[in-house]
């Protein structure tokens, strides 16, 4: 390829001159929490956009205008999807008219915690089968160091293509917050890493275009280590103080006045807090993906197993709390009693339930034999045990029939003081209640 002046271009410098210029079409596979916040940016900064997913309801639901994650609204969508900028497909043929692939799939764990990455594995069944020779190709779905190359390259060297000259191919990892009101897509700093160094400046070049700050790592190895070190402190300090606060019962030691006196320290402290267990997609799964890989190399990651450890055992401790309070305030066991939980999403004012908690304590609850009713106002609805339960009405009334009210999500809408003064007993274990301040006597806090 040549320029006017007769100089010679690289397929990596003719690529970058396209995407400057919106002159490419971006591709996104997987369109939840990760994948249609990257297609409405990408949308929205002049890119035409095509979002691959399997659902079929999913997809029109977009055609519609209409959004189903909690950080984008249906406004955003409508807005892209009228403007021609944005449409949603379930035909992988379509990805041959891709200049840039973004792989946004999840990543479960199986059942004995190995990593899952069948959803990858899916996703590049329809790449390697449309994709277009000079295609940028970005796995974003988290997963262990080595994916990238192990995994995806071998798939795409096919008919003697190589990378950064063919092809380009890195590993940018997502850093989605869920309700995050203060960082979103657009204003989290990106980590790339590509397989080869002109890899690394096309996907460069493709983030900067929607974002001001783009990082780069001498490999996709270090970019997928990066994300797994974010979510592994995370845990490890989740866990910590998870642990803290399990001493603090046993000392008679309130731990949330302990966290906010530490708190006050300017340097050396960063406040973590405790709650009934970790949910999401990222923090109670990521740390596994390195642990996993580090076998396979004898090697024991001892501080993610035993964050692991504690963390999963919130559930549990909750329960032993819950079944203490009310033994100590009624003299009445679990069994027959009516607990009502508020909050069933993992994290607030969002309406993911994935990994949540939650889940946990209320299935520990009803094998006890109590009978739960419930309230979420993000969650009106969900899939349990043999059928769908529905979220009920908060009342005072409900509140007063309850012989325990449970708070497992900290939603900031709840009216935290007409809770606690319509209930029996509240359990809190989020510190939800920190400024109520009539009928305190009623709470008890993790």
């Amino acid at each position: 390829m040549a320029t006017k002046k007769g100089k010679q271009t690289t397929p990596a410098e003719a690529l970058i001159a396209r995407l400057k210029k919106r002159e490419t079409v971006a591709g996104v596979i997987g369109l939840g929490y990760v994948g249609l916040p990257l297609s409405i940016s990408l949308a929205e900064a002049g890119y035409t956009v095509i979002g691959f997913d399997i659902s079929k309801e999913k997809i029109k639901l977009l055609n519609s205008g209409k959004s189903d994650i909690d950080d984008i609204s249906d406004k955003e969508v409508a807005a892209v999807v009228k403007s021609g900028k944005f449409s949603a497909t379930d035909d992988p043929k379509k990805l041959a008219e891709c200049d840039t692939i973004s792989i946004c799939v999840p990543t479960p764990l199986s059942k004995t915690k190995d990593p899952d990455v069948s959803y990858i594995l899916s996703a590049m069944d329809w790449v390697k089968d449309n994709i277009s020779e000079g295609t940028l190709v970005v796995l974003e779905s988290t997963t262990y160091p080595g994916t990238t190359e192990d995994l995806i390259l071998p798939l795409l060297d096919k008919n003697g293509w190589k990378p950064g000259r063919d092809f380009f191919l890195a590993f940018s990892p997502e850093r989605v917050d869920p309700g995050n009101p203060k960082f979103n897509t657009k204003n989290t700093p990106r980590v790339v890493g590509g397989v080869t160094p002109d890899c690394t400046d096309v996907a460069k070049t493709f983030y900067e275009q929607t974002l001001g700050n783009v990082y780069a790592v001498s490999s996709t190895k270090a970019a997928e280590m990066v994300k797994l070190l974010e979510n592994t402190f995370r845990s490890v300090n989740i866990g910590l103080v998870n642990e803290v606060a399990l001493m603090c019962d046993r000392l008679g030691i309130d731990v949330w006045e302990i966290i906010d006196a530490a708190a006050t320290k300017p340097f050396g402290f960063m406040p973590f807090y405790p709650g009934p267990g970790l949910g999401g997609h990222c923090i109670p799964i990521d740390p596994h993906y390195l642990s996993w890989k580090l076998k396979s190399l004898n090697y024991y990651a001892r501080f993610i197993e035993l964050a692991g450890e504690v963390n999963s055992h919130m559930p549990e401790y909750v329960v032993e709390r819950i079944t203490n309070l009310m033994n100590k305030r009624f003299a009445k066991s679990i069994n027959k009693s009516t607990i009502l939980v508020l909050g069933i999403a993992y994290k607030r004012d969002i309406k993911d339930i994935r990994e949540s908690p939650a889940l946990d304590v209320i299935k520990l609850l009803e094998d006890k034999g109590a009978k739960i009713v419930w309230n979420d106002p993000h969650v009106p609805k969900f899939n349990w045990r043999d059928g769908v339960v529905k979220s009920t009405k908060l009342t005072a009334e409900v509140l007063k029939k309850a012989d325990l009210t449970v708070i497992l999500t900290d939603h900031t809408s709840y009216d935290y003081q007409m809770i606690v003064t319509n209930a029996r007993a509240v359990f809190d274990s989020r510190n939800a209640t920190k400024k109520v301040t009539k009928n305190r006597e009623k709470i008890e806090v993790l």
